[in-house]
């Protein structure tokens, strides 16, 4: 894992070539900004995910549509609407999300821009509540699986996760991420009717970091990966993913 103070592209390369499982930016948001901001997402209340009910969010993440058609014209037709839901429980301050586009965007030589599919725009900027007590279950994402056939998800060349934490429980709460990959038939054996699988069933973590509040973490997301359960407190995250199509071509972001 590389850790730094400020985001850089040699950084962001390492990780899309899997040089490195992850990387990590300490204070991306001041802390006592990202406890405002915390409290401010969470008192106007939470969704739960359609296929993870113990967790909590704003916005609809693409991958709960399950190539279901009503479910994708759901997930598109709210798209502006969670973008703007989450900058005002943000406001006066800016949205990490947006913050953290701009600062890819500039640091990035071919720049970076909203994800499309399907010829419309994609939402960024889940929000993410995890309760103490609950486990995420180690899953992977992978586009390509989320929207088969499409030339925007099977041209990416690498995938990654980006998550700047808001608030985190007085224990627990550690990201795991191993570096094996499951193909995407073994890990729907595997998790039957779940979004995930027991994480020991994948043996020891390669990586285990656990995040400070105002920390932002980007990870190779078609790794297995998974949090730990915490204690005493919400752990909130705000994400999205970032796709890699080669240095000379635009990053790009959805959720």
């Amino acid at each position: 894992m590389i850790e730094l103070d400020d985001l850089k592209q040699g950084a962001v390369e390492r990780l899309a070539r899997e040089e490195v499982l992850a990387v990590r930016v300490r204070h991306f948001i001041d802390k006592d900004i990202a406890a405002r901001l915390s409290e401010q997402i969470m008192e106007r209340g939470l969704q739960k995910y359609l296929n993870a009910p113990s967790i909590g969010r704003i916005g609809m993440a693409f991958y709960e549509a399950e190539n279901q058609p009503p479910l994708i014209a759901n997930y598109f037709e709210s798209v502006f609407d969670n973008i703007n839901e989450l900058r005002k429980r943000c406001a006066p301050y800016v949205s990490p999300i947006d913050l953290l586009r701009c600062v890819l965007d500039e640091l990035w030589s071919a720049g970076a821009q909203l994800q499309t599919l399907y010829g419309r725009k994609m939402y960024v900027g889940l929000s993410r509540a995890v309760k103490p007590g609950v486990t995420f279950l180690a899953h992977h994402d992978i586009f390509a699986k989320d929207a088969p056939n499409s030339f925007q998800a099977c041209s990416l060349q690498a995938q990654m996760a980006a998550n700047v934490y808001l608030s985190m429980p007085d224990e627990g709460g550690t990201l795991q991420i191993w570096d094996q990959q499951l193909s995407a038939e073994a890990f729907d054996k595997m998790r039957g009717d779940s979004y995930g699988i027991d994480p020991t069933l994948l043996g020891a973590a390669t990586l285990e970091v656990c995040p400070e509040a105002g920390d932002l973490i980007l990870f190779n997301s078609r790794k297995m990966h998974a949090v730990t359960p915490g204690s005493e407190g919400v752990r909130l995250s705000l994400s999205c993913f970032v796709g890699y199509r080669g240095p000379a071509t635009p990053l790009s972001f959805w959720s």
